[in-house]
């Protein structure tokens, strides 16, 4: 059995390549969202049925575009919607 001696310096080298492989891992960027989606895609992503998908088209809710058959929203367009409507909670009375 061969014994092995680990120096300062390969340890020092050791925590430098760790460094460097965790920094990859958090600098690491999801997976992009799609920049279009299809109606059963919107629905599933809020939660809502066709025609409360129709009735945000029809009162200008929410921009689509259609090709052929084919409704198309854009992701962007959801998010600004969903941050508009977003109603801030009160501060906590009791803590």
């Amino acid at each position: 059995m061969a014994v092995e001696i680990i120096t300062r310096e390969d340890l020092n080298e050791f925590r430098s390549l760790l460094l460097t492989d965790l920094k990859e891992i958090f600098n690491a960027k999801e997976k992009p969202q799609k920049q279009w989606l299809k109606s059963s895609e919107v629905r599933k992503l809020l939660n809502i049925s066709p025609g409360t998908l129709q009735n945000f088209r029809i009162n200008g809710t929410l921009s689509y575009t259609k090709i052929g058959g084919t409704m198309y929203y854009a992701y962007n367009d959801l998010e600004k919607i969903l941050e508009c409507n977003k109603v801030n909670a009160l501060p906590t009375l009791f803590k």
